[in-house]
Parts: C-alpha cells; structure tokens; sequence
C-alpha cells in the first residue's frame, strides 16, 4: 500500500532533533511521496536541503496569507525564480486566503492574486489555504478564470461546509483532508469528505500540526500519521483502506506530476 502525504512542513524546529528518524517511519507506514509547504520565501533553501537528503520529498515554494505583510515588491519575481531555479518545486504555495480575525483583508487579496498570476504564468498548480473566506476566495478565482486564465490546485487542511466544497470542486479544485476529519465533533468536515468525488480526494498530515485520532495526545503530528487520515476517509466512505490509498496516490500524481519512486515500487504496507 503507497500513500502521499501532500502537505507538510518539516523544516519546522519539532523535527530537527530526528528527522531520519520521522523519514523511516513514514516509510515504514507506507508513505512513499511527500510534498512539503511554503510558508514564506526564506524557507526555501532549508527545504531544498531536506530534499537532498529525502528524494521522496518535492516541494512548494509561496507565501501564507497571514504573512502577506511580508510582500514587497521583489517577493513576485523572488517566488517566480526560486520556482524555476529547482525541478523538484511541483506548486505555489501555501497561499490564500484567512480572514479569521484577519485585519488585513485587502492585502491578503492583494498578495494572493498576485502569486495566482505566478502560477498560471508557470503552469504550476496552487497549494490553497482558506480559513473563513470560502466566499471571497471563489469570487476571485471566478474572476481570475475569466480575465486571465484558469489554474489546477488544491484546497488544503479543508474543513469547510460540503456547500463551500462543491463551489471549488466546480472551479476545478482538488480537496485535501488532514487530521481534523478524524475529530469527535468534526462533522461539517466529514460531510464534505464524504462530499468530494473520488478523483478530487488528498490527504495530508500538515505536520508538525493536528494529530489525527488515535495520536492526539502527541503534541507533534508527522508524515506516518496520514494513513490514519486514510483509514477515517475509508470509513465514511465505506470504501477499503487500500482504495483509499490507491486512489489519493493517483490523484496527487496527476496534480503535482510526480510518480511513485521505483523504490517504491514492489513495496508493501
């Protein structure tokens, strides 16, 4: 069994101490490709070296709405370059949209059409974070689409209601789940997981954040940790593990155009 965990971040201090470590458990759970965020420029050469030392692992390069006062006017061009310089970046992002007591809405807006305009110009696909701004977000998208052009990408760590799902499965969007689908009192998130068509489905850990179930009480979550992730998809969706696994694999193959590395290839888990 293969499974892609499509957004980490392992260039966070949690995984400093150990993360050959982290990498062997990963592998051991059968987590053969890993597609690790952006959260700002800066982290690019760090994540680029943990890339040399993981071949698994390819990567985003972008900047999170809730840094967007961090745009200057150099930040176009820099995540333009950086994304061209390395064949191993497969997105822009993580970017967005998070109005959640966010004071700096029109800049977000602002920032986030701009890095739209990178990845459609690069053919990239986008990593998407949206939190309390569905609305918004799609009015944007929508307008984009029709003035400049359309994009691929995916709507990460999603959480919001199946409505809100289906407006950006109509623009085309992948919708990716993390470890809040495996929540108590997570339903609005797994209505929508029951929600996305099988070919629209990703999964992810966003480590070092959201523990899934059953490993809630560790305060640092890991790539290993998505095939719970996996399992509680399966469950709702009165599919197998392995269906699961197969297919999210395909998806985020077709995505990002990456392939299951041949050491992989005969492995089992």
């Amino acid at each position: 069994m293969q499974l892609i965990d499509t957004h980490v971040h392992l260039n966070f201090e949690s995984f400093q101490a150990d993360l050959p470590d982290v990498a062997q458990a990963w592998r051991d759970a059968g987590v053969v490709r890993l597609v690790h965020s952006c959260v700002e420029p800066s982290e690019f050469p760090r994540i680029q070296a943990i890339a040399d030392g993981f071949p698994e692992i390819s990567f985003a390069v972008g900047l999170h709405p809730l840094d967007a006062d961090k745009w200057t006017d150099q930040t176009a061009a820099q995540i333009r370059d950086l994304a061209q310089s390395d064949q191993r970046v497969v997105a822009i992002g993580e970017m967005g949209l998070d109005f959640y007591k966010a004071d700096d809405q029109d800049r977000q807006v602002e920032v986030f059409r701009s890095q739209l305009a990178i990845a459609h110009d690069l053919g990239l696909p986008i990593i998407v974070h949206c939190r309390d701004a569905a609305v918004a977000m799609q009015h944007i998208l929508i307008e984009f689409f029709e003035h400049v052009g359309s994009v691929s990408g995916v709507m990460h760590c999603w959480s919001g209601t199946p409505e809100e799902t289906q407006g950006f499965l109509d623009l085309g969007f992948y919708v990716s789940f993390s470890g809040i689908v495996t929540f108590k009192n997570a339903h609005q998130v797994q209505a929508s997981a029951q929600h996305v068509p099988s070919d629209r489905l990703l999964i992810e850990t966003d480590c070092p954040f959201l523990s899934p179930v059953p490993k809630r009480k560790e305060r640092r979550n890991q790539p290993a940790h998505v095939r719970f992730v996996a399992e509680k998809l399966a469950e709702l969706r009165g599919v197998s593990l392995e269906a699961i696994a197969t297919q999210t694999t395909q998806n985020a193959c077709r995505l990002f155009g990456i392939t299951v590395p041949d050491v992989y290839a005969n492995a089992k888990g």
